[in-house]
């Protein structure tokens, strides 16, 4: 049995008219009828009663035609199914968030892939440090990267899409709460919440800002990343510099201030340089008018 004979067979069976189904068939109709006969033969049953007026389907005919016709729904679903994938249009996309960029911008990332490729699913791997999410796009656990460069290796591409500055918080009952604007240098005295990650590029970014500023921080606390560190804050024990994108966590106790004399950091969407998935080629095209690119602070990328 071939699948054109289903076709054929449905095909007559829906338009209870040989002549018709031939010509919607694009086949002679001779043909058409000996297919259906070589059928009829290999089942050995009638589907179809002829007479010189009219074509009826038979009740074999009837139980042959809703299992013909489930068939093809579902080879054409696979059909769909697979050019979807070919074209990075559906499947398991895994995404790699660092820090803060998960509350900022995740909310962004998903609704675009939902409008712009809804069959693919997400996948979503939060607080990943950029060397961290590096080695991740390598071994193909994830797709699709949002970190922080410099990247490691000079397989991994990426795109700037955003450049933060880094801003202040502070205890809302601190003196320099009440600054619309505080300078790096007025934090010389002050004892700092730090994020624990020495491969953090936020952390670097904080302890080169403080070391033009003409001072070394005085490193009080650590927290392994900006919610925990928001909340040392707003107990007391110290201020925090972070990214602006913090501001997307509020927290009672805490207010950001912005910080004249301070470094800037770059988020990007990263991938591995030698990824053959289509559906991350889908991904980054879909995000790209919602995350353009941004030219980067050193103005070199790859």
């Amino acid at each position: 049995m071939e699948l054109r004979h289903l076709r054929y067979f449905v095909t007559v069976a829906e338009t209870c008219h040989f002549a018709r189904a031939a010509e919607q068939l694009h086949v002679a109709q001779p043909a058409l009828s000996h297919a259906i006969r070589q059928l009829e033969k290999e089942l050995g049953v009638t589907l179809l009663a002829r007479t010189t007026r009219q074509v009826r389907v038979t009740p074999a005919g009837e139980f042959f035609l809703a299992e013909a016709q489930r068939v093809l729904a579902t080879l054409k679903d696979g059909v769909r199914g697979v050019q979807r994938i070919g074209e990075g249009k559906l499947g398991l996309l895994r995404v790699g968030f660092t820090g803060t960029a998960a509350f900022s911008h995740l909310p962004h990332l998903a609704r675009a892939l939902a409008q712009r490729v809804p069959h693919v699913e997400l996948e979503v791997r939060a607080d990943l440090l950029t060397a961290d999410q590096c080695e991740h796009l390598r071994s193909g656990t994830l797709g699709i990267g949002v970190l922080r460069p410099p990247v490691t290796g000079d397989d991994i591409d990426f795109r700037v899409i955003e450049v933060e500055p880094l801003i202040l918080a502070v205890p809302a009952d601190h003196r320099l709460a009440v600054e619309p604007v505080v300078a790096m240098t007025d934090l010389r005295a002050e004892p700092l919440v730090t994020y624990t990650g020495r491969n953090s590029v936020v952390h670097e970014a904080v302890a080169r800002s403080c070391r033009e500023a003409g001072f070394t921080p005085q490193q009080q606390h650590e927290a392994p990343g900006t919610a925990a560190l928001l909340a040392l804050v707003a107990g007391g024990l110290g201020v925090g510099v972070v990214p602006a994108s913090a501001r997307s966590l509020p927290l009672a106790g805490v207010v950001f201030r912005d910080l004249a004399g301070a470094a800037t950091v770059e988020l990007a969407l990263a991938w591995h340089r030698e990824t053959q998935s289509p559906l991350v080629a889908g991904a980054l095209a879909a995000l790209e008018d919602v995350f353009p690119p941004t030219r980067p602070t050193a103005e070199v990328n790859r």
